[in-house]
């Protein structure tokens, strides 16, 4: 039996990061990868000369860890995982743990730890967030899958996780089965809100102000001194400063603008209308990346199809504060938006998620990082069954504060011929959720009219049909 704390399948960028951190942590690692020449290569480089061993075959590679082993897969999520992990359980016994730190889709996770669990291993669905750097120097972690694995892993986990001011690390249990990469999956869909909201405030900027570069860096590092502080505003500001060393021009302004994804914000979207929940700045997030995507019916369009293309003539520096407060009003209803989809993905599947310690686990180390993260744990911790982030005392006054500013930037986006689908469907969430009446009345009058689908009436109690032809 061999004395490794734990062995990581996959030696792309992630794969060695982790193996990297878990080793300066005091943990033995062992590696493995279908290429075995990555092997030899990473022992030889970025290894050499650690607590790191590796193998060729994975039966030699199994035997390198010590009981119960603890098997890390950091592979393309889908079949590579499915693959791999028929490799892997002939090798192991009952007790063993096999987990995946891929971005899986969280059925897939449940059907995983099921089928492990059925032949007496155990099984580790985790979201891990950050990137390379957070994977180097210390992710977001967000495991789920067999509880009975948990302890084995948490000191490995918790020790490589971000910390945060007061020392706790960003990585708690999540819950059963595919609870760690829902939670995941969520906070991609969250990170493609914030994304575009923040590319929305760019594009105002850039197009109704004429902001340069240089103008936009100051501002966004302005912002990012306040409540809007954040690992994407921070890398945003850094962003319009780099220069393209070609052309001399900001690097931003030569990117092309389409936009790829990997499908975990769409993923969001999918499961948010199989539960009925309301996502639609998530959703128009992902649906901004797909018209991005079409850029050559974009650009053939633009010379037949007319609108206003003006510039703002108003006060400057009151429309860039205006902006400011879009985005950080639009902001809080995307991250509510998201806690609405949890909650019931809680209800739904039986998952006891703690929704304070999630905003803990997104303080540090992973993309949706942000100060206003705390006023989320803030919120759970003073009402555990809220239903709505905009109900909270904070987030309430936070929006309407910014609500005259935030109407505001969207009529002035409009009339200027400026596209904000995110903006646009957060303030459309708000007003939606703030208002006792909406016109669904009307709709189930007209499913009640051409498919006698019935209706409830508010005067009474009891299911309804009108016969609509019968006067």
């Amino acid at each position: 039996m061999g004395d490794a704390n734990i062995g990581l399948i996959g030696l792309a960028v992630m794969g060695e990061n982790l193996v990297l951190n878990m080793e300066e942590h005091g943990f033995k690692v062992a590696v493995f990868n279908r290429t075995v020449s990555k092997v030899d290569n990473f022992l030889a480089g970025g290894a050499k000369g650690r607590n790191i061993v590796g193998a060729h075959l994975l039966e030699d590679f199994i035997a390198l860890l010590e009981k119960p082993r603890k098997v890390m897969l950091m592979v393309k999520a889908g079949k590579p995982v499915d693959d791999f992990i028929k490799l892997v359980v002939p090798l192991l016994q009952p007790g063993d743990i096999i987990i995946d730190g891929g971005n899986s889709y969280f059925a897939d996770t449940v059907r995983r730890t099921k089928e492990l669990e059925s032949r007496g291993l155990l099984f580790i669905g985790t979201g891990v967030s950050g990137g390379e750097e957070g994977a180097r120097r210390g992710p977001s972690i967000m495991p789920g899958g067999s509880p009975a694995a948990w302890p084995h892993v948490k000191p490995i986990f918790q020790a490589i996780a971000a910390k945060v001011a007061d020392g706790s690390p960003c990585c708690e249990w999540v819950g059963p089965n595919g609870a760690g990469h829902f939670v995941k999956m969520v906070h991609n869909g969250i990170e493609y809100g914030d994304m575009q909201l923040i590319a929305e405030a760019y594009y105002i900027m850039a197009n109704a102000l004429g902001m340069d570069a240089d103008e936009l860096h100051e501002t966004f590092g302005r912002w990012n001194q306040g409540d809007l502080d954040s690992y994407l505003i921070d890398i945003t500001t850094q962003i319009f400063a780099r220069k393209d060393p070609e052309t001399g021009k900001p690097i931003v302004d030569v990117i092309l603008d389409t936009a790829g994804q990997k499908g975990t914000g769409k993923w969001t979207s999918q499961v948010a209308l199989d539960l009925g929940i309301a996502i639609p700045t998530i959703t128009e997030a992902v649906f901004a990346r797909c018209i991005s995507a079409v850029k050559a019916e974009r650009v053939a369009a633009s010379k037949i199809l007319t609108g206003p293309d003006a510039k703002y003539t108003g006060d400057r520096q009151q429309f860039i504060d205006a902006i400011r407060d879009a985005l950080y009003a639009s902001k809080i209803c995307s991250y509510a938006q998201g806690y609405a989809l949890l909650r019931e993905a809680a209800k739904e599947y039986n998952w006891d998620l703690k929704f304070g310690d999630i905003a803990l686990m997104w303080r540090g180390g992973c993309i949706i990082r942000a100060r206003f993260l705390d006023r989320i744990k803030e919120a759970f911790d003073e009402d555990p069954n809220l239903a709505n982030l905009l109900l909270a005392p904070y987030f309430r006054e936070q929006v309407n504060a910014c609500q005259s500013n935030w109407r505001k930037v969207i009529s002035t986006a409009s009339e200027l011929g400026i596209p904000v689908p995110a903006f646009s469907s957060a303030l459309a969430y708000f007003d939606s959720y703030r208002r006792g009446r909406l016109s669904a009345n009307l709709i189930q009058a007209q499913r009640d009219f051409f498919g006698a689908h019935t209706y409830e009436r508010v005067d009474k109690e009891g299911v309804y049909h009108t016969e609509w032809l019968s006067e």
